[in-house]
C-alpha cells in the first residue's frame, strides 16, 4: 500500500470538512479570478473609453451609469470593494477551518502513534534509536498532516485556477493561451526532476534531524557521566559533526530550491514580458482593448504563479511522503507480545507454574528449560551473575518476554490467554533500572493510584525505608525530582521505586535487583518490614547478594539461562556448590566492623 493511501485511512473521517473547505475556497478563488475583469472595466469605461461597448462578465453594471461618469465609477468601486471583502472573508473562514481540521487530524495521529509505542514490546521499541522515535512522534506527524490538510488544498487550488483562468483567456483571445501551452511541458519536465531531487534532500534532512535528536537526548541523559569523565570536549566535537551534517542537509535543500526556483522565475519573467508584447501588438492592431489586455497579462502571470505554486507543493509532497513512510513503517510494526483473541480474566489469587520454558531473542537463547512452582504466598529468591537470566525469567511472568518453548500457567491456564493488563495488574514490579518521572516524590509513589490519600503514600514510604530521607528534603513529599530521578542517590531512587510498588498492593511483588544500591542494614530492615506487612503476598527477588534471598522458601541459582542449583538456604550451603562459593566470598569480603552481617544472614535463614 502506498504511503498516501495508508494516510487516507486516518484522514477519511476528516474528508467531508476538507471537501467543504475546498469548495468554499473555489468560490473565493473564482472571485479573485473575476477581479481583473472588473479592473479592465475601470480602464476601458472610466479611463480610456473608446466609444464602443464590448461583452463582459460585468457588462450589466453599465446599466447603473454611463461610461466616463462618476456614477459608473462609484458602482464599479463598490462592486470591486464588496468582492474583495467577500473574498477575504471566505479565505479567512476557509483557512481557519482547514487548519483546525488539520490540527484535529494531527492530534489523532499523534495519539495513535503514542498508543502504538505503548503497545509494542520492549525489544521492538529498543530496535529504534531515541532520535528516530522522537522525530516520528513529533515533526514527522506534523509534516505528514500538512500533506492532507494543506498541500493537497494548495494543489487543487492551483489546478482550479489554471483551468478557470485558461477558460477566461480563451473567451477573450485564444492567442493568449499559446504561451502557457508552450511553457507548460517545459515546466512539467522540470517539476519532475525537481521532485526527484527534493525527495533525496528530504530524506537527508529527516535523517539528520533524527541524529540531532538522538545526540541531544543522549547528552541530556548522560550529563553526569560526561562530566565525571571530563569528556565534554569529545561530546562537543561529536555534536559539532552532527550539527554540521544538519546544516549541510539544509544547505542542499536551499541549493536545490534556489536552482529550480531561479529557473521557474526566469520562465515567469519571460512569460510576463512576452505577454505584454503580444498584448500590446493586439491593442495596436485593434483586436484588444487596453483593459482586456491588462486583464489577460494578469491571467498569464497568474498561470505562471500557480504553476510555481504547484512545483513548490510537489516538493512539499516529497517531504511529507518521506515522513509518512516512517510513520507507516512504525504503525505497521507488529508487537511480539500479542493479546489473546478472546482474553480471559484472572478470578482468584495467582498460583503460577513455570513449565520447562525457554526464551530466545533474535536467535539468542536467554532461558533454557526452566521450571518453577510458585503457589500463592511463596517467597522465591533468584541469584546469578550478570546475564544469567534472572531478569528475563521475571519479565517472562508478565509477558515482557514471551516464551518460545514450554509455558507459564496461572491458575492452570496459559498466561497468554489472559488479557495483558489483567495479567500485569497481578504484579507490582520494581525494575533494576529505576525510572522516576519529573514530578513530585508524592506523585511518583502514587503513580498507580494518582488520587490516593497522602497518608497511604507516607505509610508505604515508611515501609520502603524512604520516609526519613523524604522528610529531610526542603519540600518533603512535594519535592520535584528531575527526569530519571536526577538529584537523588541510587539508594533513594530505589526506595521510592519500592514504595511505588508497595502502594500498588498487588498479589505478587517482584524485586529485580531492587536493593543493590542499599547498604546491608537498610536492606535487611526493608525486607523484614515487607514480610511483616505483606505476609500473604508472593515475593520474587532477583539479587546478587545472598543476604537479599537468604530467608526465601526456595532459592534458584542461574547461569547462562539455566537453573544449575535450587533449594532452601540451608540446602544450597550443604551442596557446597556455586551458591555456597558466592556466600563464602561475600561473607569473607565483609570487614571486621560489619562481621555481624553474616550472622544476620544465618539468623534470617534459621541457622542461629
Amino acid at each position: 500500500m502506498s504511503v498516501f493511501r495508508y494516510g487516507m485511512r486516518y484522514w477519511k473521517k476528516h474528508l467531508p470538512c476538507a471537501i467543504f473547505c475546498q469548495l468554499i475556497g473555489f468560490i473565493g478563488l473564482t472571485i479573485d479570478i473575476l477581479l481583473p475583469l472588473l479592473g479592465a472595466m475601470f480602464v476601458d469605461y472610466i479611463l480610456n473609453f473608446q466609444g464602443s461597448v464590448k461583452e463582459s462578465v460585468f457588462g450589466f453594471l453599465l446599466r447603473y451609469g454611463e461610461p466616463e461618469t462618476k456614477e459608473l465609477f462609484i458602482v464599479l468601486a463598490a462592486v470591486f470593494g464588496g468582492l474583495v471583502v467577500i473574498r477575504e472573508a471566505i479565505i479567512y473562514f476557509r483557512n481557519v477551518l482547514f487548519q483546525c481540521n488539520g490540527l484535529v487530524f494531527e492530534n489523532e495521529l499523534r495519539d495513535i502513534s503514542y498508543k502504538k509505542l505503548v503497545e509494542l514490546d520492549s525489544s521492538t521499541v529498543a530496535s529504534y534509536n531515541t532520535g528516530d522515535l522522537l522525530t516520528t512522534l513529533s515533526s514527522d506527524i506534523i509534516t505528514f498532516k500538512d500533506l492532507y490538510s494543506r498541500v493537497i488544498l494548495v494543489l487543487l487550488d492551483g489546478f482550479f485556477v489554471l483551468i478557470v483562468t485558461c477558460v477566461f483567456l480563451a473567451l477573450n483571445s485564444a492567442y493568449m493561451l499559446l504561451l502557457p501551452a508552450v511553457i507548460a511541458p517545459v515546466l512539467l519536465f522540470t517539476l519532475k526532476k525537481y521532485m526527484g531531487a527534493a525527495k533525496k534532500v528530504s530524506e537527508d534532512i529527516r535523517n539528520c534531524n533524527a541524529a540531532m535528536n538522538l545526540n541531544v537526548q543522549e547528552n541530556i541523559n548522560a550529563v553526569r557521566l560526561i562530566r565525571s569523565f571530563a569528556n565534554e570536549e569529545f561530546e562537543e566535537k561529536k555534536f559539532d559533526r552532527v550539527n554540521e551534517n544538519f546544516r549541510r542537509a539544509y544547505c542542499n535543500q536551499v541549493d536545490v530550491s534556489a536552482r529550480y526556483g531561479l529557473f521557474f522565475n526566469i520562465i515567469r519573467q519571460f512569460a510576463y514580458i512576452t505577454t505584454i508584447v503580444i498584448g500590446t501588438l493586439m491593442v495596436l492592431n485593434g483586436s484588444f482593448g487596453v483593459g482586456i489586455m491588462t486583464a489577460s497579462v494578469t491571467y498569464v502571470l497568474r498561470i505562471m504563479d500557480y504553476l510555481t505554486q504547484i512545483s513548490n507543493a510537489g516538493y512539499q509532497i516529497q517531504y511529507s511522503l518521506v515522513s509518512g513512510g516512517r510513520i507507516k513503517e512504525f504503525l505497521e510494526r507488529k508487537t511480539k507480545i500479542p493479546e489473546a483473541e478472546a482474553p480471559d480474566k484472572i478470578r482468584s489469587v495467582p498460583n503460577i507454574e513455570v513449565k520447562n520454558i525457554s526464551v530466545s531473542e533474535d536467535g539468542k537463547a536467554l532461558l533454557r528449560n526452566v521450571s518453577l512452582s510458585i503457589p500463592y504466598g511463596k517467597k522465591v529468591g533468584i541469584m546469578g551473575g550478570t546475564g544469567s537470566g534472572k531478569s528475563v525469567l521475571l519479565k517472562s511472568l508478565v509477558r515482557i518476554y514471551d516464551v518460545s518453548h514450554g509455558c507459564i500457567e496461572m491458575n492452570g491456564e496459559d498466561i497468554r490467554k489472559y488479557e495483558l493488563d489483567d495479567l500485569r495488574n497481578e504484579f507490582a514490579y520494581v525494575f533494576q533500572d529505576v525510572f522516576l518521572f519529573s514530578n513530585t516524590i508524592d506523585a511518583n509513589i502514587a503513580f498507580y493510584a494518582p488520587h490516593i490519600d497522602k497518608a497511604t503514600v507516607m505509610r508505604v514510604a515508611e515501609q520502603a525505608q524512604a520516609g526519613r530521607f523524604i522528610r529531610s528534603l526542603p519540600q518533603g513529599y512535594d519535592t520535584i525530582v528531575g527526569e530519571k530521578g536526577l538529584g537523588l542517590s541510587g539508594g533513594q531512587k530505589q526506595r521510592i521505586s519500592i514504595a511505588r510498588a508497595l502502594l500498588k498492593n498487588a498479589p505478587i511483588l517482584v524485586l529485580d535487583d531492587a536493593s543493590s544500591a542499599l547498604d546491608a542494614t537498610t536492606e535487611r530492615t526493608l525486607m523484614r518490614t515487607i514480610k511483616e506487612n505483606y505476609p500473604d503476598r508472593t515475593i520474587l527477588i532477583a539479587a546478587h547478594r545472598v543476604s537479599s534471598v537468604a530467608d526465601c522458601d526456595e532459592i534458584l541459582y542461574m547461569q547462562d539461562g539455566e537453573v544449575i542449583e535450587r533449594g532452601t538456604f540451608k540446602e544450597l550451603l550443604a551442596k557446597k556448590g556455586r551458591f555456597a562459593e558466592i556466600y563464602a566470598m561475600q561473607t569473607a569480603e565483609e570487614d571486621n566492623s560489619d562481621a555481624d552481617i553474616s550472622d544476620a544472614v544465618l539468623e534470617a535463614a534459621g541457622e542461629v
